[in-house]
């Protein structure tokens, strides 16, 4: 497993590979982009950001996640960011992420989100 992160640094595990990339890849948030970064680098995990929105997805066996901005902090392409941030856990082929947000509504919201790797997403 390898991961890749935004400043371009790569962690690898025994079982996931990811990569972190945000400003170089253009245009910002664009699905097929990040793709297409993803399958380059070829790792199963792609972290991007400098959009603010927060993102999990699954998709051609890939899992996708834009931690969004902490504090909510403006962009032209999300308007209304929510306050966000995510915190993974990877054992082995096995990556959990725990997503905390707070909506506009002030409570703090937290989700569970499990991706395995070789199992096909939505």
């Amino acid at each position: 497993t390898t991961i890749l992160l935004d400043s371009g640094d790569r962690w690898e595990s025994s079982g996931i590979n990811a990569e972190y990339g945000g400003h170089q890849i253009v245009p910002w948030g664009d699905h097929d982009a990040i793709a297409a970064v993803c399958r380059q680098l070829d790792v199963d995990v792609m972290v991007s950001g400098h959009t603010h929105k927060l993102e999990a997805y699954q998709q051609d066996n890939k899992f996708y996640i834009n931690p969004g901005s902490v504090t909510g902090a403006y962009s032209p392409i999300e308007r209304n960011p929510v306050p966000a941030f995510i915190l993974m856990d990877i054992q082995a082929s096995t990556l959990v992420i725990y997503v905390y947000s707070l909506p506009p509504e002030g409570e703090m919201e937290v989700k569970k989100i499990e991706f395995k790797k070789g199992e096909k997403g939505e």
